[in-house]
């Protein structure tokens, strides 16, 4: 970062930063790439791209577009969402998506998009399922977008390449910070036209930055050096889920992630106790606890005697 060559990527001339969206492009299989300062911010521009004011999206209600981007679709895209129930496993049930798309019809909103997210909560889109969506959106004229927020940890779970995976769907939304270590940053992957259109977006939700290069840099070193890596986050994660049932405790994981159910009268003193031997959570009835690059093996050991010293005190 401290030697990134810089530019102004407003107008689209810091090299860094277009040396780290042609390689995305490449890496995903996709024409064009563009960088954003936030997840957030990419699945928003590529919603307001996908979208016209007054249509609407299908989405999971579990899907971070709807739960947790403060409305953003609604409030400054104008775009309707309809949120289908999903799944256990994550995924959304076809049929009630087929059933959701409106007819053509002035009463009703025209739905335009069906927007799907690979890991959901740590829990991996197969790469079947996501072909029978993408045939389910073409044969309804929908288009198809990705937020891929974890997209690398899905790919390595299932030993395959992004590109493969996301193969069929008009845009993804990859992030470089996470479990790939970068400070902030994300990528949102199209065609050109539609990155044009999505430049435009971003320009509009204030996501045109100066000297971008410095955070590009770090994409750039997360992208060819921290992908593989992400399976030992996966490895951390499942020993931190033994250690954790151990103790008598309801635990599900999935890829990098480990949800814990507590009892109410848990919630605060636990995350207490832990805070008091250097371990910190966002405590809740469902705590979820996530493995990444700065979590090593020895400090899942040290988190599991915190956690048991209070479970056994």
């Amino acid at each position: 970062m401290l030697e990134a060559e810089l530019g102004d990527d407003v107008f689209g001339d810091d090299p860094t930063v277009n040396r780290l969206q042609a390689r995305a492009a490449e890496i995903f299989g996709f024409d064009a790439a563009l960088f954003f300062p936030s997840g957030t911010q990419s699945n928003l521009a590529a919603l307001m791209s996908h979208c016209q004011r007054g249509e609407e999206v299908i989405l999971g209600q579990e899907a971070h577009s709807y739960r947790y981007e403060a409305g953003g679709a609604a409030v400054l895209g104008s775009i309707q969402p309809q949120a289908i129930a999903n799944r256990p496993d994550g995924t959304l049930d076809l049929g009630e998506v087929e059933a959701a798309v409106k007819p053509d019809d002035p009463h009703f909103a025209r739905t335009r998009l069906l927007a799907l997210e690979n890991t959901i909560a740590g829990r991996v889109l197969s790469r079947k399922y996501l072909v029978d969506a993408l045939g389910l959106a073409g044969r309804k004229k929908l288009a198809a977008h990705l937020d891929g927020a974890r997209i690398f940890n899905a790919a390595v779970h299932l030993g395959t390449s992004v590109k493969d995976l996301c193969a069929g769907f008009g845009s993804v939304s990859a992030c470089l910070s996470k479990g790939l270590g970068a400070p902030a940053g994300t990528v949102l992957l199209g065609k050109t036209d539609f990155i044009s259109k999505a430049k435009r977006a971003r320009k509009i939700l204030g996501g045109g930055m100066r000297q971008a290069g410095i955070l590009a840099a770090a994409g750039l070193y997360a992208l060819e050096n921290n992908v593989e890596r992400l399976a030992d986050d996966h490895r951390n994660a499942a020993r931190l889920a033994v250690g954790l049932r151990g103790l008598d405790l309801p635990v599900e994981v999935h890829t990098n992630m480990v949800f814990v159910r507590l009892s109410a009268e848990n919630v605060e003193g636990l995350a207490e106790h832990l805070k008091s031997r250097g371990v910190l959570i966002l405590s809740g009835p469902r705590l979820r606890l996530v493995t990444h690059l700065d979590v090593d093996a020895a400090g899942i050991e040290r988190a599991l005697a915190a956690f048991e010293s209070y479970f056994r005190s």
